[in-house]
């Protein structure tokens, strides 16, 4: 909003703005290579044992010759989007204004394709940096619908994976997801009001139903993400878009027996039936 070219003056503008000259030339720093590396072993720590809290993962890295204390710890694992599972889990940080919807699933049975979609968002490390990537799964089959690369956590890149999946694979009956701001933001809910889905949000107790998604996260970062030290985001995106055209392509699932998901989205039937 502030124009240097504008007759007004720089300060004027940010007078009439009440805008901090200071913000205006402020630039992020990012991250230390220190807290880089660190993000790094936590994250890995973290998929071994996904109930460890701050204080377990301070006790990990001072157990290890890590010089990152409880308070340091906190910080990255919330930047990181790390909650620990909780029998009274909080899936994600919620927005105060935002509506929280009610949880459907509850003795549902899935037992088809497009019946119920969930999505999720991870942290992907990178050699100087990080990026975050959603994704849109169809639950019964496990197979990835659409996913997204960003270098921020607004509500766009998860709308524009979201909008991907319905324009390539037509509408769920439910759309589960926790109750992070990004998946109550009105943009998101917008879009899945207007395509008449029910929508449907973990609720207490209900932090198991997100673990689904976390193995994908899992296998991800073990067999791609982990083994590349990505300088650019172009890398990156092009590591994942490989491996995940194998998981849904070539790589069976266990839920599945010998099929891929894939071949599950795609039969629109019980797997274990194909499979006999």
């Amino acid at each position: 909003m502030v124009n240097k070219g504008h007759k007004l003056s720089v300060r004027r503008q940010c007078v009439l703005l009440t805008l901090a000259r200071s913000n205006l030339y402020y630039q992020p720093k990012g991250e230390s290579a220190e807290n880089l590396q660190f993000m790094g072993i936590i994250d890995k720590q973290f998929l071994e044992t996904p109930w460890y809290g701050s204080r377990q993962m301070a006790r990990h890295m001072k157990q290890n010759n890590h010089q990152c204390g409880r308070h340091r710890v906190r910080r990255l694992m919330r930047l990181m989007r790390l909650v620990p599972i909780y029998q009274e889990r909080k899936t994600s940080k919620k927005h105060p204004q935002h509506k929280i919807w009610p949880y459907l699933l509850r003795n549902t049975v899935i037992d088809r394709p497009n019946q119920v979609w969930c999505a999720d968002i991870t942290y992907i490390p990178m050699r100087r940096g990080f990026l975050y990537l959603v994704a849109i799964m169809d639950w019964f089959s496990r197979k990835v619908l659409a996913w997204r690369l960003s270098n921020s956590m607004n509500a766009e890149f998860c709308v524009e994976a979201l909008k991907e999946a319905l324009s390539k694979h037509g509408t769920p009956e439910i759309f589960n997801t926790d109750q992070g701001s990004k998946f109550t933001s009105g943009d998101w809910i917008d879009v899945l009001t207007d395509a008449k889905i029910k929508i449907s949000m973990d609720g207490k107790g209900r932090w198991i139903d997100n673990r689904m998604i976390e193995r994908l996260w899992r296998s991800l970062k073990y067999e791609c993400i982990y083994l590349h030290a990505f300088e650019r985001g172009s890398q990156a995106k092009a590591s994942i878009a490989k491996w995940l055209a194998y998981y849904n392509v070539e790589r069976p699932h266990s839920t599945h027996g010998i099929l891929t998901p894939n071949e599950v989205y795609d039969s629109k039937t019980d797997p274990m039936r194909l499979a006999a």
